[in-house]
């Protein structure tokens, strides 16, 4: 068990509010006349006066899950029901910060392993009370939202107290985690054995192992550590109608790889409790750099060099001209002209990196890079896990700050970034005021790569309506131009819509049947990932 646990998440917020920084009255009224728009404070409501439905889980079905877990684990008060009910999209925090809970779990339920998993699935099966997988509530696409699916109640399991490190395999440099552990608790028990996972995602003080697995996460030193669906080497899940161990060699041709179904299904098809996951020797040797292009194709196209090269960096990301810009501003620096570029080397020899950094230099520098040494990128890594705060404080002035991401082949990157620009753009700008759009790309691979957007806009009068407009702007722009709908953000509800034109038809009714063989009752995290039958680009996203 790890000690390197930090305190819940705030109901109406990301982290800890307390890390949040007010905006000072010059910058709040910069931000006023950059988009436009007069802006008007969005502060939460009190606790007390958060409006949350009365539990309705029945005496029986109660009885059920406190036979499985124990009484002490199965919790109904507003508290625990407040902050389980739902992820941190800024939809999300707009209800609560407004006071509306609903929907919210009737209960909490908090198993101690893998079997007491499978008891709470059984007896939801046979009650038939919905179940909600709940991970670190990171979730930015309704993942985590206690959505009935036509039950009269629903819970939310919170894996917490799976928390153990069960084994670590030191010849094949493999490490088997319970599904409970946040990353810094994770990284904690893995490096006293020398070890890394080395996944840095935006959520990492949060987020969960076996949320990443469920979720296909990716950090940003994915250039070098991979994705953290490339780390799985086997995983366990319980299901209503048993339990799945999957993955017993690094490669099999045995048929299907049956792991895939669960890596990604965000809780619709099982629980996952436990992962067995590729682990790295902790690096003795880091080095950052930040290196500038005259613009954002010029900068694309010497990442793409880089990802069909072989000098590739352990971390590589570059941002537009607008997010280069807002950066430096934001930390009070002058900005470089044009776009900023970040690549980070991780090793464990010295002559190694050096080798790995010279060739990156060569090859960014024939493609138009200068260089702009370490301070830049350690700017960045110091404000790296600061955004989602920074986010809080703009909703608290009347100031929308949302971030959506998709993935494609080098080839349409330019094109999908300028027409999922342009349809913010539409979507949002009138007379409510302007919008500014961010994008930097995040993740890259040798055929193709993401694209991560922030929007910036004002809040106006009805804000859940102004997101949800430009969410399905962007989402339809993304389907039409050939783009997923997620990287590494997952599916949830809020991209449940464009699943169909993602997967086809026949792809929709594959999900639904290996949903109908696991879980026949319908019971694990309804209305996520899976089409219904009636979802289609054009409907509204989840709001």
């Amino acid at each position: 068990m790890s000690t390197n646990r930090a305190a819940d998440m705030s109901w109406f917020a990301w982290g800890d509010p307390e890390r949040a920084t007010p905006l000072s009255e010059s910058l709040r009224d910069l931000i006023a006349q950059t988009l436009g728009a007069e802006l008007r404070d969005l502060p939460p409501v009190d606790e007390a006066d958060v409006r949350l439905p009365s539990s309705a889980l029945d005496a029986t079905a109660r009885a059920a899950l406190e036979s499985a877990v124990g009484a002490e684990h199965v919790r109904t008060d507003a508290p625990a029901r407040l902050r389980h009910s739902g992820g941190k999209s800024t939809p999300d925090l707009l209800r609560r910060r407004a006071g509306d809970a609903d929907p919210a779990p009737d209960a909490v339920v908090l198993p101690a392993d893998h079997d007491e998993v499978l008891a709470v699935l059984r007896a939801c099966a046979e009650h038939r009370v919905a179940v909600v997988p709940f991970g670190g509530g990171t979730s930015v696409v309704g993942g985590v939202d206690a959505l009935r699916g036509g039950f009269a109640s629903v819970v939310a399991l919170d894996l917490r107290r799976l928390d153990r490190l069960v084994s670590v395999d030191h010849e094949s440099m493999t490490a088997t985690l319970q599904a409970g552990l946040r990353t810094p608790e994770a990284e904690e028990l893995l490096s006293a054995h020398g070890y890394t996972l080395g996944h840095l995602p935006q959520s990492f003080e949060y987020a969960t192992i076996g949320g990443y697995a469920a979720t296909r996460s990716s950090g940003q030193a994915s250039a070098g550590y991979g994705r953290f669906d490339d780390m799985v080497m086997a995983l366990k899940a319980a299901t209503p109608r048993g339990s799945l161990d999957l993955g017993r060699a690094p490669a099999s041709a045995a048929g299907p790889d049956l792991r895939q179904l669960l890596v990604g299904s965000e809780g619709t098809f099982g629980v996952i409790t436990e992962v067995t996951l590729r682990v790295r020797p902790l690096p003795d040797v880091q080095h950052d750099e930040a290196w500038s292009f005259p613009d954002y194709a010029t900068g694309a196209a010497a990442l793409r060099r880089l990802a069909q090269s072989d000098a590739r960096p352990t971390t590589a990301r570059l941002s537009d001209e607008t997010e280069t810009f807002v950066n430096a501003a934001l930390s009070g620096k002058e900005a470089a002209a044009g776009c900023l570029a970040v690549v980070g080397f991780d090793g464990t020899d010295e002559a190694e990196v050096e080798a790995r950094r010279a060739a990156v230099t060569r090859l960014l520098t024939e493609c138009g890079g200068t260089p702009l040494g370490t301070e830049p990128v350690s700017e960045w890594r110091h404000s790296r896990f600061h955004g989602p705060y920074l986010r809080d404080t703009l909703l608290s002035a009347g100031v929308l700050s949302e971030t959506l991401e998709t993935a494609t082949t080098w080839s349409g990157v330019l094109p999908l970034y300028e027409a999922v620009s342009a349809a913010l753009k539409e979507a949002l700008e009138g007379p409510e005021g302007g919008v500014v759009t961010m994008c930097h790309i995040s993740h890259t691979y040798p055929a193709g790569a993401s694209l991560y957007f922030t929007v910036v806009t004002a809040a106006g009068a009805d804000p859940l309506s102004r997101w949800a407009r430009a969410k399905r702007a962007a989402g339809d722009a993304i389907a039409e131009h050939g783009g997923t709908i997620s990287h590494h953000h997952a599916v949830g509800a809020d991209h449940r819509p464009w699943m169909t034109s993602e997967i086809g038809p026949l792809g929709a009714d594959i999900l639904r049947a290996v949903k109908s063989a696991l879980d026949p009752v319908g019971i694990l995290n309804p209305g996520k990932l899976i089409p219904d039958g009636t979802d289609e680009s054009t409907q509204d996203a989840h709001a």
